[in-house]
């Protein structure tokens, strides 16, 4: 039985309704087709259950605590009378230093976009870098930091500031660290490559989750009994990169096909092409011929996203 890293993210349950509305049986004919007519599909129309709606109604009260502290922290910062403030020293020939009242902005604005993506139990630190020295920028009255679109807040990354009111527009990026401290899997020993992993080589332990590319795992029975493809040294996280794929699918073996899409699942089985590695796409042939690719998911298991 396969098992999947455990994510910090909330598992939503769902539930089964008896009939599918007319638009969306036109949609599951349309996957009955592209999955090669499945003589025993099965069409499930998902309904969210009361737990699910607790807790989207909590991620939605978190999520609107952080965009208010998201946009008082993007807010523009001005000095005094509105004299040139913040960055008026880089300008001058600083040594890319900001003002404490730019400083503070910065580490909210931070904060805000980092706990947007960290486990909520999380210890989440920010440490503002510099702006590079050679910049001169001129003085401003009004300076607005922002997250830059599509940049996420998590390990090494950068901060956008820019000038509303000056002699002269700019905008800059400042580099920043964003440190998300949770509890993982380290190792106890220095690991070498091909290690079957048991209990006695790893234990729990707090590390910076952002500090490294990779998933952690934060139950045993997701790494236990795989082997290593690269070494581990002691008190180093365990991360989805570290371990060798699984091969879930044989060329040849019959394969349980599950096409998904939004509030359904046409289910059926299909005959695998070639090998489907943990995480890898493989080709699967119906029995009228057709033929898909899709994601092998587990044991013989793959699945084909409409």
């Amino acid at each position: 039985m396969s098992t999947r890293p455990h994510a910090y993210a909330p598992v939503q349950g769902h539930t089964h309704a008896p009939a599918v509305p007319g638009r969306m049986a036109a949609v599951l004919l349309t996957a009955l087709l592209m999955v090669g007519g499945i003589p025993a599909a099965r069409a499930q129309a998902q309904s969210p259950t009361q737990n699910q709606y607790q807790t989207q109604a909590q991620a939605q009260a978190q999520t609107q605590t952080q965009t208010q502290a998201q946009a008082q922290a993007q807010s523009p910062v001005a000095g005094a009378a509105g004299s040139p403030t913040a960055l008026s020293a880089v300008a001058a020939g600083g040594h890319g230093a900001v003002d404490d009242a730019l400083q503070q902005r910065l580490q909210m604005l931070a904060m805000a976009g980092a706990r947007q993506v960290a486990p909520t139990q999380a210890r989440v630190e920010v440490e503002l870098g510099r702006l590079d020295p050679r910049l001169r920028l001129a003085p401003c009255e009004q300076i607005q930091p922002y997250l830059p679109p599509g940049l996420r807040m998590w390990g090494r990354t950068r901060i956008g500031l820019r000038c509303l009111s000056g002699p002269t527009k700019w905008n800059v990026s400042l580099p920043l660290t964003i440190k998300v401290y949770g509890q993982a899997y380290v190792s106890v020993a220095d690991l070498p490559v091909g290690t079957e992993l048991t209990s006695d080589h790893l234990r729990l332990a707090e590390i910076d989750i952002a500090g490294d590319a990779g998933a952690i795992y934060t139950q045993p029975d997701a790494w236990q009994g795989r082997r290593l493809a690269k070494p581990l040294a002691a008190g180093e996280a365990l991360r989805s990169s570290d371990l060798k794929l699984r091969q879930w699918v044989q060329p040849g073996d019959r394969v349980q096909v599950l096409a998904t899409g939004q509030g359904y699942a046409v289910a059926g089985e299909g005959q695998a092409i070639g090998v489907g590695l943990e995480g890898q796409d493989v080709r699967v042939r119906f029995d009228n011929g057709r033929m898909v690719t899709g994601r092998t998911v587990g044991e013989r298991r793959v699945e084909v996203p409409l």
